[in-house]
C-alpha cells in the first residue's frame, strides 16, 4: 500500500480505495491525489485498474451493478459517494472523453449543443459552440458544415468534437480513456497538443499505453500494476506516484524502472 497524497490544492483526492466487481476486487488500497490544473497520466499493463478507478471518478461504475468502491474519493472537498450527491451533476463537472469517438447521430452543432440543452443552460448557445469548438482546435474545420453529421468527420475530428461536447458544460475535470489509441499519428498529435492547451483551464486525468505520451502531455504519471493475494486473486494496485520527469528518468521503485524500460507488460 503505497501513500502518494499530496500538499499542493488537490481537485481530486482518492483515500485508501478499493473497487469490487461483486467478489472480484479489481483495485486495492489507492491513495492517490491529482492536483488542480494538472495533466496525471496513468500508465500500466492491461488488466490493473486504470481504466476502473478513472470511471470512480465521475460515478460510471454507477452503471455497472456489481460494482461496488470502498475508501473515500472527494472532489473540492465533497464525497463524490455520499447518498445525497447526485451522480449526473458529477457527471456534468467530471466530464469523460472516451477511447473510441463516440459523437451523436447529429450534427456538429447538435453534438456540442446537446450538454447545454438538457442542462438548461441560459446563456447564448451559438457562442458556446463555437467557443468550444474553438478549444478544442476544430472551429476552422468545421464552422462551414455545422449542420452536417457528426459521422462525417475523420477519426481524429470525431475525437475532438467529442472533446468539445466535453468542455461546452464547462466542467472542473476531463477523464480521457486512451483517447489516442484508435487514432493516427497525425490526429494524435493534434489530440496531444489540445491537452496541453486545455490544461491551462481544466485538470485532466488520462489514462494511456502509450508511455512516449504519458511522458509527453502529463505533469504526473500514476504507475498501476497488477498483483495476487496468497489464493491467487488478481488485483490492481498503485506502485508510484510521482511527478513524470521522476518516473521515466528515476522512479524509486524496481516494478516501475521494469515496465518503463520495455522489461514487461
Amino acid at each position: 500500500m503505497v501513500d502518494t497524497r499530496t500538499d499542493k490544492e488537490s481537485i481530486i483526492k482518492t483515500d485508501n480505495v478499493s473497487i469490487f466487481y461483486g467478489a472480484f476486487q479489481a483495485v486495492r488500497n489507492v491513495f492517490l491525489d491529482i492536483p488542480k490544473n494538472n495533466v496525471v497520466a496513468f500508465i500500466g499493463p492491461s488488466g490493473c485498474g486504470k481504466s476502473t478507478l478513472l470511471r470512480c471518478y465521475n460515478r460510471l461504475n454507477d452503471l455497472i451493478p456489481s460494482a461496488k468502491v470502498q475508501g473515500q474519493i472527494t472532489y473540492n472537498g465533497t464525497n463524490l459517494y455520499d447518498p445525497r450527491i447526485d451522480p449526473v451533476e458529477v457527471r456534468r463537472r467530471i466530464g469523460m472523453v472516451f477511447q473510441q469517438p463516440n459523437p451523436f447521430p447529429k450534427s456538429i452543432y447538435d453534438n456540442v449543443a446537446f450538454g447545454l440543452k438538457i442542462s438548461g443552460f441560459q446563456g447564448n448557445i451559438d457562442e458556446r459552440v463555437e467557443k468550444s469548438l474553438r478549444k478544442a482546435a476544430l472551429w476552422d474545420e468545421v464552422k462551414d458544415k455545422l449542420q452536417a453529421s457528426g459521422l462525417s468527420l475523420s477519426g481524429g475530428q470525431q475525437q475532438r468534437l467529442c472533446i468539445a461536447r466535453t468542455i461546452a458544460v464547462e466542467p472542473e475535470v476531463i477523464l480521457m480513456d486512451e483517447p489516442c489509441s484508435a487514432l493516427d499519428p497525425i490526429s494524435t498529435v493534434q489530440i496531444e497538443n489540445l491537452i496541453h492547451e486545455l490544461k491551462e483551464k481544466f485538470t485532466i486525468v488520462i489514462v494511456t499505453h502509450n508511455m512516449q505520451q504519458a511522458a509527453r502531455v502529463s505533469d504526473k504519471t500514476a504507475f498501476f500494476n497488477a498483483g495476487a493475494d496468497d489464493g491467487g486473486s488478481r488485483f490492481g494496485y498503485l506502485v508510484e506516484y510521482d511527478d513524470t520527469r521522476t518516473i521515466f528518468g528515476s522512479p524509486k521503485q524496481e516494478k516501475t524502472q521494469e515496465y518503463i524500460s520495455g522489461r514487461f507488460g
